[in-house]
């Protein structure tokens, strides 16, 4: 500080030398020598200064260097001590943690060298001198009391460790033990082994179910097992003990000291009161010199147990009698001592020749005489082989393919009597059905490869376990990421890329992996987002696995998108048609009406004579106003069975009422045309349930045709009949038929042909006769050739199946009705209008 001060001074001066030498430029020169003397003293000032703060650093420097030479020299002492021998010290400060000071300690068995190791006690210190180290350490830290304790590494090496504290840090010193201190630590491991077995041994025989105990020299009880308190029904062991209760009376005590007087072993087996129970036991004493070990076997329980194992032993041999697998038993001499009756039935051996205990040897060498043995190259080398259990102990397994075709699997197992037990099963069957299920198992494969419809099976640990390609192609998921077995969960995450509905793939892991006894198969269907529809279906299997299929039906639901929406185009087409049909026909019915009674009422002779051509002309209104109502009532009719209006009135019909009404239609024209009506009714043709009126209408139709389409002077005839619950009729006729080609649109409407004839209807008459025969539940049936005439064949149940429910059943009826009235789903005014021999 006082050169600093010195040094600043200078400065000062010389700022101040600069300053006069300024002012003495500008003065006068009478004061330069002023200046000069002013200059002068400064400097000399300055350097006085300068001197005594040097001479004053001088000084305290000398008197660091003294100090730090003793520091140093205290140094050297206090690491002297340290290493005058070898030894870890560990140093501790609060909030610096432990630190290795120094490290000369070596030779140590399991004394690790580097610093980090030494540090983690527990991986080079025993469980158990670890522990106590670190609740020492612990103390000492937190209370500051030392300790001093021997420690032993887990190499079996033995250190001294002493710990002290003071002014809040703490030393941990670790040195060798040497001298009486590692003879007591050896004394202390000896006594620690010591201890531990007697503990084993104490815990050892009060697990035993029999009662042990030990006496002194002077024959009193120092300890028993917990078996020896029950026995002698004590509180717990140590009551037995302090009580003195003994297990043996007085004179098998007496008998048993006597006898350990001159032997170090006693056993014998008497009666015991053992739980209030008188058992025999086996007693067994050992005199150790200064004391006495005694314990009681139960032999009634060890009976109870030789005798349980024979009848065990005698159950095992009735049950290997009934076994299908053929056993066989040699002793250690290869002499045959037990055998079943499969064994016998196997080989075909003579029973009384096997009663004779024959040999392992013998047996082979005369199956082998009788031919029933595999073919071998080296018969006795191969005898040798098997035969060599009995030797080396060792288990042989082999398959045997005997002469008759039969498959054998023959075992022989080493007995722990060094008997020998064989078995022999006859696996030909197995064999057989495995190569037959392999086969089939093939073909399977073959055909679930080749379907187009994607299956997949899920094992119960939810993982894929079987699928074929159509499947992956569905899903466009690679057969690699197949092969891996992927579970419900990876398959559904992958799935849904494709089609993202939680709570569908939701459906299907539950259906996987849920552990309910009864599942439900369910299916459905998805619409995903790249338009494909998917069908799918999931079904459990009996073994617990669950089996998925989908299947790709999008041409399918645009073929029947295109059909329904088609379908729906036809049936309001036909309800427009049927609609327009029926307004129409109830509007022209209204003025046909009146033409025809304006034309009977001027054909009256009221309004005077008519000539005959105005007669004429007025029968030819007249005729064709009814034959145009005809056909506008057989369309009225049509349009009410297509809406579902009609309703039968059935009541009890007889056969010949009904054909009579229905030719008495057709008389006059049949007169005209010179045709013979022949009726032809069977015995048991008379009654039946019908609508009177439609049953007429329908006759009538058939006839009118019949008659229409006949030559003059032939002949039509009508048949009645009953058939199986039917009754039938025919109407025949001799016409000219109808081409094979057109058969199959008879009964559309409005198709109609002369065939040459003069007869022309509106084509609605066998359309109609169709439509009623249906709605009464029965059929109509035609035969027909060109130039060879027509027959038709219609049948009405006896009995409508319920006749109280008659409008159900025309329901029913009529909607076979709609179905028939259409050809490959359109309505059969849609088709060709090439006419047939339908009359109206």
């Amino acid at each position: 500080m006082l050169l600093a001060a010195s040094i600043s001074c200078v400065a000062v001066l010389t700022i101040g030398v600069a300053a006069t030498k300024e002012q003495v430029t500008a003065a006068p020169q009478a004061g330069q020598m002023f200046a000069a003397a002013l200059v002068v003293g400064g400097v000399s000032l300055s350097l006085l200064l300068l001197g005594t703060a040097l001479y004053s650093t001088r000084k305290k420097l000398r008197s660091v260097v003294a100090e730090a030479k003793a520091l140093r020299l205290n140094l050297s002492t206090a690491e002297s001590l340290v290493k005058a021998e070898p030894q870890t010290l560990v140093y501790w400060e609060h909030g610096q943690g432990l630190r290795v000071v120094t490290q000369s300690l070596s030779g140590v068995p399991g004394l690790p060298e580097n610093q980090g190791e030494l540090l983690r006690f527990g991986l080079w210190l025993d469980a158990s001198s670890a522990r106590t180290l670190k609740t020492a350490l612990d103390d000492l830290f937190s209370n500051g009391r030392g300790f001093n304790m021997i420690l032993k590494t887990i190499a079996g090496g033995h250190l001294e460790a002493d710990g002290r504290a003071a002014a809040g840090r703490a030393i941990l010193r670790l040195r060798d033990v040497a001298g009486y201190k590692r003879d007591v630590s050896a004394i202390i491991d000896k006594h620690t082994m010591l201890a531990r077995d007697v503990r084993a041994g104490r815990a050892l025989l009060n697990a035993l179910p029999n009662p042990v105990w030990l006496r002194d020299s002077d024959g009193r009880l120092t300890w028993v097992n917990t078996a020896y308190s029950k026995a002698v029904e004590a509180k717990d062991p140590a009551d037995a003990v302090s009580g003195q209760i003994e297990l043996l009376d007085s004179r098998h005590r007496r008998s048993l000291d006597k006898a350990l007087k001159s032997t170090a072993a006693y056993k014998d087996r008497l009666p015991i009161i053992s739980g209030g129970v008188v058992k025999s036991h086996d007693v067994i004493a050992l005199n150790l010199g200064d004391a006495v070990a005694g314990a009681a076997i139960d032999v009634a329980a060890l009976e109870t147990a030789q005798g349980e194992l024979e009848r065990q032993i005698a159950a095992y041999d009735r049950t290997l009698d009934r076994v299908a697998t053929a056993v066989a038993v040699f002793n250690r001499d290869q002499s045959l001592t037990f055998y079943n009756d499969a064994y016998v039935r196997l080989w075909k051996h003579d029973a009384d020749w096997l009663k004779t205990k024959p040999s392992d040897r013998a047996i082979l060498d005369r199956l082998r005489e009788q031919d029933r043995l595999p073919v071998v190259g080296h018969f006795r080398d191969w005898q040798q082989k098997l035969l060599s259990t009995y030797q080396t102990g060792e288990g042989q397994e082999d398959w045997w393919h005997l002469p008759d075709g039969r498959m054998l699997h023959v075992v022989a197992e080493l007995r722990p009597d060094g008997g020998v037990t064989y078995l022999y099963n006859d696996e030909t069957e197995k064999i057989d059905l495995e190569s037959r299920v392999k086969s089939l198992s093939g073909v399977q494969s073959e055909t679930l490869n080749s379907l187009k419809e994607g299956v997949a099976v899920f094992a119960t640990d939810g993982r894929l376990q079987l699928y074929n390609p159509a499947f992956a192609s569905i899903w466009k998921l690679s057969p690699r990421r197949l092969s891996d077995a992927p579970h419900i969960d990876e398959f559904t995450r992958d799935a849904r890329v494709l089609y993202n509905n939680a709570s569908v793939w939701q459906q299907f892991t539950e259906a996987v992996t849920s552990l309910t006894d009864e599942r439900e198969p369910f299916e459905g269907q998805m619409v995903r987002p790249d338009d494909s529809v998917i069908d799918f279906a999931v079904s459990p299997l009996p073994d617990g696995a669950t089996l998925l299929t989908f299947a790709d039906v999008t041409d399918a639901h645009l073929a029947e998108q295109a059909l329904l929406e088609r379908n729906e185009a036809l049936e309001a087409t036909a309800r427009i048609k049927n609609r327009f049909i029926g307004t129409m026909s109830y509007e022209l019915r209204t003025p046909l009406t009146n033409i025809i009674g304006f034309s009977e009422f001027m054909s009256s002779p009221v309004l005077g004579p008519l000539n005959d051509k105005q007669r004429e002309y007025l029968d030819d209104i007249s005729s064709s106003s009814k034959t145009l109502l005809a056909i506008i009532d057989g369309i009225l009719d049509l349009a009410n069975i297509d809406a579902g209006v009609v309703e039968l009135k059935l009541e009890a019909l007889q056969t010949q009422d009904m054909i009579d009404k229905a030719i008495s239609g057709v008389t006059e024209a049949a007169a005209r045309a010179e045709l013979t009506l022949d009726i032809a009714i069977a015995d048991d043709a008379h009654e039946f349930v019908a609508d009177a009126s439609r049953v007429e209408q329908v006759l009538r139709n058939l006839m009118s045709n019949a008659v229409g389409f006949s030559k003059p002077g032939g002949v039509v005839q009508i048949t009645c009949w009953r058939e199986a619950g039917f009754v039938a009729f025919s109407v025949e006729d001799r016409g000219a038929g109808i081409p094979k080609e057109q058969l199959q649109r008879i009964f559309e409407r409005f198709e109609s042909r002369s065939h040459g004839s003069k007869h022309r209807g509106a084509g609605l008459g066998l359309s109609i006769v169709k439509s009623l025969v249906d709605l009464h539940g029965g059929d109509i049936k035609i035969d027909s050739d060109a130039g060879r005439g027509t027959l038709v064949t219609v049948r009405f149940p006896e009995r409508l199946k319920d006749e109280t429910s008659g409008g159900d059943e025309i329901d029913r009826q009529v909607a076979a009705l709609r179905d028939a009235a259409s050809i490959d789903g359109e309505p059969a005014s849609a088709h060709d209008t090439s006419l047939d021999r339908t009359a109206g």
